[in-house]
């Protein structure tokens, strides 16, 4: 039996993270699948809908301020996840709308097509080293100014 993929885009934010899926082949539909909370039973909800046997599931999202609690969440369910730089992402000239509803397929298709490249994601504690840096950073900065 061989295996389909399913190409999964999110728009993640703090509240809620937008849905779109991507059926695997060059010709596959590309739909939106819908919003979902920003809570992990949410994701999870998702992901148990998704599974399927014979279906191999990927997931992308741009990176963010929300950080990078989703990539690992769905990494300890062994799924496949990746995010990218929004800087990175290939956009059409004259596009300039940005609205959830346009992001998440295109991050799917965008996905499907190989077009993509994840960055690195940092492990907990190299997260935290970073923040430890970067408050003292900001720490000298207002000793320096006061």
């Amino acid at each position: 039996m061989r295996k389909r993929s399913t190409f999964i885009g999110f728009d993640v934010h703090k509240e809620s993270i937008a849905v779109a899926i991507a059926e695997g082949g060059r010709f596959g539909e590309v739909r939106v699948f819908g919003m979902i909370g920003g809570e992990v039973e949410a994701l999870n909800k998702v992901v148990r809908t998704l599974r399927a046997p014979g279906r191999t599931l990927h997931f992308v999202y741009e990176a963010g301020p929300c950080g990078f609690t989703v990539f690992r969440y769905l990494r300890q369910l062994g799924e496949d996840c990746a995010v990218v730089s929004p800087s990175m992402t290939p956009k059409r000239a004259g596009d300039l709308v940005k609205t959830d509803r346009r992001d998440a397929p295109t991050l799917a298709r965008l996905h499907r097509a190989g077009e993509l490249r994840a960055i690195y994601v940092p492990n907990e504690s190299d997260e935290a080293l970073r923040d430890l840096v970067r408050a003292r950073e900001d720490g000298v900065e207002v000793a320096r100014e006061a």
